[in-house]
């Protein structure tokens, strides 16, 4: 039973490991970000679909959404009929370009505050540790408004003619 388990196992591997790498590189991929030398459109769709999805970009603002989109809508108007970037002239490149690196500049700031990161903590007077997992936009957050609570705790301590020290 193992060793036909196995066979199949192997037989199917190779199906398996081509199943969703594309040969002509022009899937967009959060790790990578935009590029322009594989398709537009396929990099385009799937930047949509990833800011749809509400966990690769769960941390964006509806501003740098609306940075994204439009700089993705002034790219496609840009390219036009172009099948490469190296089609256009310089001045349209340098547009182009810019445009690319605002994307990828924001889309790489959203996903790094996207990222869950999970701590084991054990709270004050028990033995048992847990879970909390939290964003890092969500743990800057928390962080700031500790710190806040701390300032406005300060200032109240510290009467005007009273020692604070």
């Amino acid at each position: 039973m193992y060793k036909l388990l196995m066979l199949s196992v192997l037989a199917l591997a190779p199906l398996a490991a081509n199943a969703n790498i594309p040969s002509d590189g022009s899937a967009f991929s959060p790790e990578k970000g935009l590029d322009l030398s594989g398709s537009f459109e396929a990099q385009r769709d799937a930047i949509i679909t990833a800011l749809a999805d509400g966990k690769t970009y769960a941390e964006i603002s509806v501003q740098d959404r609306q940075k994204v989109t439009g700089s993705l809508n002034r790219i496609s108007g840009l390219l036009g009929d172009a099948q490469s970037v190296d089609q256009l002239p310089q001045a349209t490149k340098v547009e182009v370009f810019n445009e690319q690196e605002l994307i990828n500049t924001v889309l790489t700031q959203a996903r790094e505050d996207s990222r869950l990161v999970c701590t084991r903590e054990k709270k004050v007077g028990s033995h048992r540790t847990t879970n909390t997992c939290k964003t890092v936009a969500e743990r800057r957050r928390d962080q700031e408004e500790s710190q806040n609570a701390l300032r406005r705790n300060m200032r109240v301590a510290c009467v005007p003619g009273v020692s604070c020290s």
